[in-house]
């Protein structure tokens, strides 16, 4: 006899959301872990800077339609207000405003900038601020994990992460001089991160972001923290970076074989002196037009970047050798270098 059918009403099948679909047991990976407590350290220091440019008042490079604006980022870095950015993002401009995560947005001053260093300091007045934390960026080491944030084209907050790929990099500053000491990293930068902190996973600064190379992908730089700490303490104390001068235009040129040879010397160019400034420390050292700066104190010299390098503030006011070829003739002169 033939079994009648059973009717079974259908079972609806609920749809799991995804973010439900791990077990709530379930731990973070230790990359996410790592990635989160930075953010969450450093984040609430990040803000976003806008800049207004003052309107050409004449010439070729005058735009119809008013003054330009730009934006970046920055952190703050001590609890009365003082923020850490780049000086392409803030230099030259006629107002400046700051934006804080929660949303919050103040007017802010210009304490300095040094367009050598790609550095600037500004400063709002608000309450109950964040500081970031500053580390040591000579303790860091290459393929360790590092995270940038910024306001890349306005996304305010963004977070990426990334490895440090290199240290002891140099970077060409918009000045002309060269930046050492420069972090190279992958975490992702886009404009708008200018100026922001590269952070790690101890929730420490050790950059300030400040450049990618286009079209590559993945080469990104960040200048130290441990330069930006020695220019933000002269910004604040005196509104720019101090440092000195010995009065001359040079140029880098190649020394003749066999004059390293004969002088046995550690470097195999130096620095052409084109032209001396009149009364300068190095026309009252006796430096004359086609001299080739070999040596600065008890350092060797083999380019107008090594020579800068040397004139820091510590250097004005305070006697120093200056090793120079005249001809075939090594001679050493005494130069007092000057406050720039």
């Amino acid at each position: 006899m033939a079994q009648p059918e059973r009717y079974e009403e259908p079972v609806e099948l609920e749809a799991t959301p995804e973010s439900e679909s791990r077990p709530p047991s379930e731990p973070l990976d230790a990359y996410s872990r790592a990635v989160i407590h930075a953010a969450s350290r450093v984040g609430p220091s990040v803000v976003a800077i806008e800049v207004l440019l003052p309107e050409p008042t004449q010439g070729p490079g005058r735009q119809p339609g008013g003054p330009r604006g730009g934006s970046g980022s920055g952190f703050i870095f001590t609890p009365d207000g003082f923020i850490l950015t780049n000086s392409h993002v803030v230099h030259g401009a006629s107002k400046i405003h700051v934006t804080l995560p929660e949303g919050h947005r103040f007017p802010a001053e210009l304490i300095g900038d040094d367009p050598d260093t790609d550095l600037a300091v500004v400063r709002i007045h608000a309450p109950n601020l964040v500081p970031a934390r500053l580390g040591d960026s000579q303790s860091i080491l290459v393929g360790q994990l590092v995270v940038a944030i910024g306001n890349p084209f306005g996304f305010q907050t963004t977070v990426t992460a990334g490895v440090v790929s290199a240290l002891g990099r140099s970077l060409r500053s918009g000045s002309g001089r060269l930046i050492d000491n420069v972090i190279q990293t992958d975490a992702a930068l886009n404009p708008g991160n200018s100026g922001g902190p590269l952070v790690t996973t101890g929730g420490e600064v050790v950059g300030v972001n400040s450049a990618v190379i286009l079209p590559a992908q993945g080469i990104c730089f960040a200048i130290a923290i441990n330069t930006a700490k020695l220019v933000a303490s002269q910004l604040i104390r005196f509104g720019r970076m101090r440092r000195s001068v010995i009065g001359i235009a040079g140029q880098n040129v190649v020394l003749p074989r066999r004059v390293t040879r004969y002088y046995r010397l550690v470097v195999e160019s130096g620095v052409l002196v084109q032209s001396v400034q009149p009364g300068g420390a190095a026309e009252r050292a006796g430096a004359r037009e086609g001299d080739i700066i070999i040596g600065f104190g008890d350092d060797p010299i083999a380019s107008i970047d090594q020579l800068q390098a040397k004139l820091t503030d510590q250097a004005a006011g305070v006697p120093r050798k200056l090793s120079v070829l005249r001809g075939v003739e090594l001679q050493a002169l005494e130069i007092i270098p000057a406050e720039a």
